[in-house]
């Protein structure tokens, strides 16, 4: 075991949606440096297989935590924040990235429930989230990280729902900088574009091979860097945004997106090209 100090030696991270994607890249990053991970999601199944290789990777079994939690019951989100007290004693760093996405065409008979879906986990989460999780990150001059997106500022068809989920999380990270910076609590998110997780296949249906077709295909045409990026890439960038390298930034909007920003267009789900 090496004795040189890490980056999150001592440091209590809870990140949401771990059971994969940015969420499971997330907690492997803060648990290779030396981080108390709290890995959270509702698939049992997954978190498990992500608490087995965060251990493998953390120093000690004992500073990974697994907290089964639906993020649209209070309840869960109440357990889960009590769960990390009482087993760390701190929290330090939330890593709000827990989303889902999906179509939401205005015509469609069942889009005020889907909308709804969307705002509740990809918004109604974080806040409430973040109204418990506050008076302990005042303790420790801790932060908050989101994950939001490139659709926050850049409009798709059929995806008015998530474009408007992302938008408001980017401007509660915005007012959350204002209103806790006295506290000594930052407050950032990162925007990536397509990344290489399944929240396409999950949000979709599609098989993984249409994803790569519609998806991924087309970012290699669209996209500056000529691909989608890597979770672990936007994982680096929160790992980056929680540490003390960024102490002075606060209510930022990180976008980790392969350049595609500057684009005429982004990656399309319905190019069949």
């Amino acid at each position: 075991m090496s004795c040189q100090k890490k980056l999150f030696d001592g440091k209590v991270v809870l990140i949401t949606g771990s059971s994969s994607g940015i969420g499971r890249a997330t907690a492997l990053t803060f648990a290779g440096l030396g981080a108390k991970v709290v890995i959270t999601a509702r698939n049992d199944i997954k978190l498990d297989e992500v608490v087995q290789s965060a251990q493998l990777i953390s120093e000690s079994n004992d500073n990974i935590l697994k907290v089964k939690a639906d993020l649209n019951v209070r309840q869960d989100i109440e357990i889960l924040i009590n769960k990390t007290i009482s087993t760390f004693g701190k929290l330090d760093v939330l890593v709000n990235n827990a989303g889902i996405v999906g179509i939401t065409d205005i015509e469609d008979k069942d889009m005020e429930k889907t909308f709804n879906n969307i705002m509740n986990t990809n918004v109604g989460s974080i806040v409430r989230l973040c109204h418990l999780a506050v008076p302990h990150l005042k303790k420790t001059k801790g932060n908050i990280v989101s994950v939001s997106s490139v659709a926050s500022t850049k409009p798709h068809s059929l995806f008015f729902g998530y474009c408007m989920a992302k938008s408001c999380v980017d401007m509660l990270t915005k007012c959350l900088a204002i209103d806790l910076g006295n506290s000594g609590i930052r407050v950032n998110t990162v925007n990536p574009a397509v990344i290489r997780t399944n929240i396409f296949k999950a949000g979709f249906n599609f098989s993984e091979e249409e994803t790569q077709r519609n998806i991924y295909r087309d970012c290699e045409q669209t996209y500056p860097l000529q691909r989608p990026g890597e979770p672990e890439e936007v994982a680096e960038t929160i790992a980056f945004l929680a540490s003390d390298k960024a102490s002075f930034i606060s209510g930022t909007t990180l976008e980790v997106d392969g350049g595609s920003m500057w684009t005429s267009r982004g990656a399309n789900p319905n190019n069949n090209s």
